[in-house]
């Protein structure tokens, strides 16, 4: 599996914590690999009713490890962790609380669209440069953006890339609330205590009436990833990817 995954319980909450904070929390196959066992785990366990996400102190996640994308983009083979993940992402049976602090970026951004609850510090910036990339939308972002900001607001997002502050990102519905660096946890951990103290068969159902039939989002997160797939081979990936990484090394 993945040292940079910390998986621990406090009472009934599983919480899955992102902890490669010398690369920002960008997440490799490993990482993707071991948060799906960790819900898969969780979804199975009677004890775990609640599942949450945090990152490190200024990095939530940059996103996917891009070193993985150049592998495909010039002429490797990826695994489907990535896909698997944000499968079980979408298909988890218990509610999700996010802590978000600093960069969110990519997956660190449609991540929280499955949450029930995201709590964010003001220094956080929501960012999705797919295209940007010469990539598209994952994560059935392309289905749950519209839904949550409206079509102007998920385009400026995933079509612009533009970043949301946590102020806007509020406003626009993507999350619940933004609290103090210092206290973020304690608000993300008092939420998913409250969750779980609650009947959970009770807590199910209303979950999913609100949600409602998951297969659309999943045939969704599946077309995205076939089309993310045929992008990473594209030579207008490969250039921008290349063009990034150049800019990093600078």
């Amino acid at each position: 599996m993945s040292e940079h995954i910390v998986v621990e319980r406090q009472g009934a909450v599983q919480i899955i914590r992102m902890n490669r904070a010398d690369k920002k929390n960008a997440l490799t196959r490993a990482m993707y690999a071991a948060m799906s066992k960790a819900l898969a785990n969780g979804d199975a366990d009677p004890a775990v009713r609640v599942h949450v996400f945090l990152g490190v102190p200024g990095a939530f996640s940059a996103g996917n490890d891009l070193n993985d994308f150049m592998t495909i983009a010039t002429g490797g083979e990826g695994g489907t962790e990535v896909w698997d993940f944000l499968l079980a992402l979408a298909g988890s049976r218990k509610p999700m609380v996010s802590g978000v602090d600093g960069i969110a970026v990519g997956i660190g951004t449609t991540l929280n669209l499955h949450c029930d609850m995201t709590f964010a510090t003001a220094r956080t910036v929501f960012r999705t440069p797919f295209v940007d990339l010469g990539l598209v939308p994952e994560a059935g972002s392309s289905l749950l953006a519209p839904q949550v900001l409206g079509l102007q607001g998920a385009f400026a997002l995933l079509g612009l890339g533009e970043g949301f502050s946590a102020e806007r990102a509020k406003a626009a519905g993507l999350i619940y609330e933004v609290v103090s660096e210092d206290a973020l946890e304690e608000h993300v951990l008092r939420a998913a205590e409250g969750i779980a103290a609650k009947p959970p068969e009770a807590l199910m159902l209303a979950r999913d009436l609100m949600r409602g039939d998951r297969e659309p989002l999943m045939a969704r997160i599946r077309e995205e990833g076939r089309l993310f797939r045929e992008r990473l081979k594209s030579e207008e990936a490969l250039a921008a990817l290349t063009a990034f990484m150049s800019r990093k090394k600078a």
